[in-house]
């Protein structure tokens, strides 16, 4: 089985063929083409990093575009009547990895 460490969206995640990875979003409709840059690379007994030179590209395609979990941002001042209320939703896409190689 082997498998991928990438950089996908500002994180390093775990990949093999099949998985689907959310990331920060990235450029695209759904259907699109995606390469990630490996970081490490698992085949069998046999582990090669990025340090070695990995010639292997790990491709994925953008299933879809979706956003985050609500997050909301309260300040507050204690007898000086400041509210402030604040939401944000961090834009996502969804990739599925197709290849390995």
């Amino acid at each position: 089985m082997a498998y991928a460490i990438v950089k996908a969206g500002g994180r390093q995640e775990k990949v093999s063929v099949g998985s689907i990875v959310v990331m920060n979003k990235i450029e695209g409709e759904a259907g699109d083409k995606v390469e990630l840059e490996p970081i490490l690379l698992v085949d069998g007994d046999k582990v090669t990093t990025s340090a070695d030179g990995i010639s292997a590209t790990v491709t994925g395609e953008i299933v879809r575009a979706e956003k985050g979990p609500k997050i909301d941002i309260i300040k507050y001042k204690n007898k000086t009547g400041y509210r402030k209320r604040q939401g944000h939703r961090q834009q996502l896409t969804r990739v599925k990895i197709t290849s390995i190689a």
